[in-house]
C-alpha cells in the first residue's frame, strides 16, 4: 500500500453548485472524492464516454457497474481518493446572466414583470471558490501511480495545481478514533463504524467531517486518522 498526499492550489475559481437558494448558488468549501477521483484519473482507469444516449443520460453511473464510465474502476485497480480538506480559502462572488427564452421567466411574486424593464429577468450569483484557495488530499494505491501535476474541476473545468508527496511512517491502529480529515460514508468499509459526525450536504452523496469512528486505521505522522478498508460503494457493494 502506498498512500500519496496531494496538495491542491486553486488557478482559476471552482463552482459546482452545492447548494442553490433562489438566484444564489452556493459552491461548498469541501472537493468531493467522486468529482476529485474523474479529475484525476478519467481516461486513465477510468473509461471516457463521449455520447450517452436514453434512460442512461439522466441516471448517475459513479457506482453502477452495468454503466461504462464508473468508479468502481478504481476499486479494481486498486486505487482510493479521499475528500479534500480546506487548509485556506475564500470565495468570490459573480453575477452571470442567462438566455432571455419565452418558455422561461420568475414568477409575478418574484416580479415577473421585470422584462419590461430596462434589466435582465433570467440571472443568478454564483459563490466560487476563488483563486489561491489550498486544499488537502489523501491518494491509497495497491502499487505506485502516476498522479498528474495538474487538473481540472468543477462547472468550469477549472485549472488546479498538484503537488504530490509519499507518506512514510504510518501506523496501523484498531479502536476507537476521531479523525479531521473528510469522509464519504458510502465508501466506508462496514467493518467500520461511524459514531459521531458533522454532515456536510453536498451533492451527489453527503460527506462527514470531525469523525468518530471505530474499526482499522492508519495513523499518519501528523495524528491524521484514515480508515483501512475504504472503497467506493464499500458500504453498499458489502451488504
Amino acid at each position: 500500500m502506498i498512500l500519496y498526499q496531494c496538495d491542491l492550489t486553486l488557478h482559476d475559481n471552482v463552482f459546482f453548485a452545492s447548494r442553490e437558494m433562489g438566484i444564489l448558488y452556493e459552491t461548498e468549501k469541501y472537493l468531493h472524492n467522486w468529482a476529485l477521483s474523474f479529475a484525476f484519473f478519467e481516461t486513465v482507469y477510468i473509461p471516457k464516454v463521449y455520447r450517452v444516449k436514453g434512460v442512461n443520460a439522466q441516471k448517475p453511473s459513479y457506482l453502477d457497474s452495468s454503466q461504462e464510465q464508473n468508479l468502481l474502476h478504481l476499486n479494481n485497480a486498486g486505487i482510493y481518493v479521499f475528500p479534500a480538506l480546506p487548509i485556506t480559502w475564500s470565495y468570490q462572488v459573480n453575477t452571470f446572466k442567462a438566455a432571455q427564452v419565452a418558455y422561461y421567466g420568475k414568477s409575478a411574486q418574484f416580479g415577473g414583470e421585470g422584462a419590461r424593464k430596462n434589466y435582465p429577468v433570467n440571472y443568478g450569483r454564483a459563490k466560487e471558490l476563488a483563486i489561491g484557495s489550498h486544499f488537502k488530499t489523501y491518494i491509497i494505491a495497491s502499487e505506485p501511480i502516476k498522479i498528474p501535476n495538474w487538473i481540472r474541476l468543477g462547472k468550469w473545468s477549472s485549472k488546479i495545481r498538484v503537488e504530490t508527496s509519499i507518506i512514510t511512517d504510518i501506523k496501523h491502529k484498531s479502536g476507537e478514533y476521531i479523525t479531521k480529515h473528510p469522509l464519504n460514508p458510502l465508501d466506508l468499509s462496514t467493518s467500520t463504524k461511524l459514531l459521531l459526525y458533522n454532515r456536510i450536504v453536498m451533492p451527489p452523496a453527503s460527506l462527514v467531517s470531525q469523525s468518530q469512528l471505530t474499526g482499522d486505521y492508519y495513523q499518519l505522522p501528523d495524528q491524521t486518522c484514515l480508515p483501512i478498508g475504504i472503497a467506493y460503494g464499500a458500504s453498499i457493494t458489502e451488504e
